[in-house]
């Protein structure tokens, strides 16, 4: 649509519902344009155009043209002409003195116009010696004053601004720098310092077009450049690297143009609610989330682009403007590299494109020399062409693998080396199928990094394993890790692990299959490589079995030790796990996951040391876990007989589940319990297993678990394991692990209010009207397909029941409910939530204590999948 004339654009006499009308028809016909593939840089420039014309046309309206002494100037974002269909119009009405009391009226009176036409309109009316004074204090004001652009009334006012403006008093070209340096490094502080969020902002995010902005920003204070066309002229960005920054800027404006088109006010967070439908404007198709996915890694892959180059150019910028490192003197690290300051610098300017495995010799100088901190902007741009001009992958190189190697014996790559070489597109360089992952996303809660992000991340997490400081976090770890003789195969493994997402099939055995090539390749024998394959294959094997199996089952040991073979393969496999879980989401990592895994690990490596011909007698296990609960209980002063009276009521079940010490306790207080038919509730003071048991005693009763649970569940307690047993006369021994919003255990000063609530809930008895919370927000954007699947035991008294699903509040109520509804009995579950999906594990029985039949199971199946239904938010 044309720029707006006197025939098309809003009459002399302007109306509200007349311009608002024009306004919408313009944004809806931008609308299809930007459907229609039109080019996103005359759009942008259009609608800036087009308000343009609004706003001459209002002031000409209003009578301000013919006030002398006014002027009407974009400043910001509008002043660069840069509009999106929600940005905010930002202008600035220059005057010569103070507004007489009509004109003051007049320019209310514009102000007001443009608010009803809902603009979001931010304005300020100053003298030019103000915007000079209030300019020279704050930074904001003095970048958006640099942007002023002329739309209408006095120009010699204006022409006074930019006089101001661009008057090295003003603002130092020195000082401005430094200033929005500190700016960008506060900004992506904020960000956590990574282009990689779940909900990224289009402009503020690392990468993000904030870091365009301030190239151009540093450029025009100190350079007069006023684009990124002219920032080339001045020789300080070489055309290729132009093109890629108007590339990357258009990129970034389609995506929060089609954001914007989806919003009724301005936000610049991609959030999940918005990220389907963005990707469908974009083109972005496929099944499921692959739309998305597809748009994200674009997305991701772009803001990486930028970053680098913002990081490049600010360092040429550091040297021109602040001569910083220029004066250092010179330290020459081998024929190729030198040392400047705490960058490191080629000394030839092809050595790159001369010698492409030379590329991997400047992070072995990074990995020996600590005080190295990064690459040197003159080396960063030749390693950048180099990158493009490659027309092989690094790896087919046979001295750069000896390089790689070398590399990943080190015993300090792990520090930076690696970090920098996955920032600078080095790993992608070297072999392809890092290349694959990079960007590479999942439309879910849990995966809060990109797959190579993810990976990095792991690798620096494995390093931490070096660190006693870290011992109290990772005690298995930091025991193992450090006499570990061959750590280059348990890095090979996490560089692998998840290398194979996003192409399709089962990406352990995609990357099992390419690791092991890689190993042989790279020269490790066969042996070597095998635990490379068997660890990248049985990656997520251990947190599994943890997490979501009953691990207190001495089978499901016996089953976990076959697999893993050897204490060896253990060791490697529990240093893996636990970095992959800490890599993965900082928020995942807690007291219960890391007891688990241990419990996990010791009772593996005692099976393996006995011998898996050797199983584990469980009678023996009841008898010892007695004899030490009874020498508890004696001391506290109860009789033998008192004891024995008890325990004759208990199942076997109960010894062999819980320890000697939680029998003690939960056997000293239901002797001290005077009244048996009111419920005993208790809770354990110190952290159990990382979190907070929870111990319930009472006559069983219709759908206990479901109503224990639901009130847990209002509190925002979430519950990670459940053992419920019953006595032989009919009481319930229930064991809840509970663990607050933060993934810790429970403050004690909650407990005798959490007590008492779930007593009373016990004697009202089930209420078949959940009282739920209200689903959070990022649960609401998501569809996970309930499915329940019923797993192979080798016994035949009990059933597993697998259950996938969204993580809804009331979601473990309503499986305890629909469990009493059907008559099926509970003897313990396995919570797990990852992300926004449930995926938890149910022992149960049918009303005979029997293993439920095929017919069971569908019943089951069927009316478990429709209550779920019923939680959908």
């Amino acid at each position: 649509m044309p720029t707006p004339s006197s025939q098309d654009s809003p009459a002399t006499c302007l109306t509200v519902s007349e311009t608002k009308q024009k306004l919408d028809q313009f944004s809806e016909h931008q609308k299809q344009q930007f459907l229609e593939h039109q080019p996103i840089n005359d759009l942008v420039v259009g609608r800036s155009n087009y308000i343009d014309g609004i706003l001459v046309q209002l002031w000409q309206s209003l009578g301000l043209a013919d006030i002398s002494g006014l002027s009407l100037v974009a400043v910001g974002g509008y002043g660069r002409a840069e509009l999106h269909p929600l940005s905010d119009i930002d202008i600035l009405i220059v005057t010569t003195s103070k507004l007489s009391t009509s004109t003051e009226a007049k320019v209310s009176e514009f102000i007001t116009f443009l608010w009803d036409l809902r603009l979001e309109v931010g304005h300020a009316v100053r003298t030019v010696e103000q915007c000079a004074e209030i300019g020279r204090e704050d930074l904001t004001v003095a970048t958006n004053l640099q942007e002023a652009r002329y739309l209408t009334g006095e120009d010699s006012l204006y022409l006074k601004l930019k006089e101001q403006v661009l008057s090295k008093s003003f603002w130092p070209s020195e000082d401005f720098y430094q200033a929005k340096v500190k700016e960008q490094k506060e900004r992506h502080a904020r960000y956590h310092d990574t282009t990689y969020n779940l909900e990224p902002d289009i402009k503020s995010t690392p990468g993000g077009l904030r870091d365009i902005h301030t190239l151009s920003w540093v450029a025009r204070r100190h350079f007069g450049a006023t684009s990124l066309l002219e920032m080339s002229k001045f020789g300080f960005l070489t055309d290729a690297e132009y093109r890629e920054l108007v590339e990357c800027q258009n990129f970034l404006w389609r995506v929060r143009f089609a954001l914007h088109i989806e919003l009724k006010r301005y936000d610049n967070r991609l959030t999940f609610a918005h990220q389907a439908q963005v990707a469908e404007h974009l083109g972005f198709n496929g099944e499921g989330n692959r739309g998305v996915e597809m748009m994200m890694k674009e997305f991701y892959r772009t803001l990486r682009r930028v970053a680098e180059l913002n990081k490049m150019l600010l360092k040429i910028f550091d040297q021109v403007i602040l001569n910083n490192g220029i004066e250092a003197e010179p330290e020459m690290l081998s024929d190729d590299f030198l040392r400047q300051g705490k960058l490191i610098e080629a000394r030839k300017p092809a050595l790159f494109q001369s010698r492409p495995e030379s590329i991997l010799d400047m992070f072995i100088h990074i990995a020996n020399d600590s005080t190295i901190e990064s690459v040197g902007p003159a080396t960063l741009r030749q390693l950048r062409t180099a990158r493009r001009r490659l027309n092989k992958f690094l790896h087919t190189i046979p001295a750069a693998r000896e390089k790689f190697m070398e590399l990943v014996r080190h015993p300090n790559s792990l520090n930076r080396a690696f970090v920098l070489m996955h920032k600078l597109g080095v790993l992608a360089t070297y072999f392809p199928q890092w290349s694959q992952i990079v960007g590479q996303m999942q439309f879910d809660l849990f995966h809060v990094y990109t797959v190579d992000e993810h990976s990095i991340r792991l690798l620096r997490h494995i390093n931490k394993f070096n660190d006693p400081a870290n011992h109290d976090r990772h005690p298995i770890c930091c025991e193992i890790y450090p006499r570990i003789q061959k750590k280059e195969l348990l890095i090979l493994a996490a560089i692998f692990h998840d290398i194979g997402k996003g192409r399709g099939g089962d990406h352990s055995e995609i990357g099992a299959v390419e690791a092991y090539e890689f190993c042989i390749e790279h020269g490790l024998s066969k042996p070597e490589a095998k635990l490379v394959y068997w660890l990248v294959k049985n990656h997520l094997l251990m947190s599994v079995t943890a997490q979501r199996r009953d691990i207190y089952d001495p089978e499901v040991i016996t089953e976990f030790a076959k697999k893993v073979r050897d204490e060896e393969y253990l060791e490697f496999l529990v240093c893996l796990t636990v970095s992959d879980i800490c890599a993965t989401n900082p928020e995942l990592w807690n007291s219960w996951k890391r007891t688990l895994l241990a419990e996990l690990f010791y009772s593996t490596q005692r099976a393996l040391r006995r011998g898996l011909e050797n199983p584990v007698d469980v009678r023996d296990r009841i008898r010892h876990n007695q004899q030490l609960a009874s020498a508890l209980l004696r001391k506290e002063g109860f009789t033998a007989r008192e004891i024995e009276v008890l325990w004759q009521r208990f199942k076997a079940d109960y010894f062999l589940r819980h320890t000697h010490k939680q029998i003690a306790w939960h056997c000293t207080h239901i002797l001290q319990h005077e009244d048996q038919e009111q419920p005993l509730v208790i809770m354990s003071k110190k952290a159990t297993r990382g979190g907070t048991e929870v111990f319930v005693y009472c006559k069983d009763q219709e759908a206990l678990f479901a109503n224990v649970v639901a009130e847990l569940d209002r509190r925002n307690f979430s519950v990670h394991d459940a053992q419920v047993l019953t006595s032989k006369d009919g009481f319930v021994l229930d064991t809840f692990m509970v663990l607050d919003q933060t993934g810790s255990a429970i403050e004690l000063n909650r407990h005798n209010t959490i007590i008492k609530q779930l007593t009373q809930a016990l004697q009202k008895g089930w209420q078949a009207k959940l009282k739920l919370r209200r689903t959070p927000r990022n649960l609401q954007h998501f569809k996970v397909s309930t499915k329940v699947d019923f797993l192979p035991t080798r016994g035949k008294k009990r059933t597993l029941m697998e259950l996938v699903a969204l993580d809804t509040p009331g979601l473990l109520a309503t499986v305890g409910a629909t469990f009493a509804e059907l008559g099926i009995n509970l003897h313990g579950a396995k919570i797990t939530t990852i992300g926004e999906r449930a995926e938890d594990l149910f022992i149960i029985t049918n009303e005979s204590n029997g293993q439920l039949d095929d017919d069971d199971k569908s019943r089951l199946r069927e009316t478990l999948s429709e209550n779920i239904a019923k939680l959908a938010p």
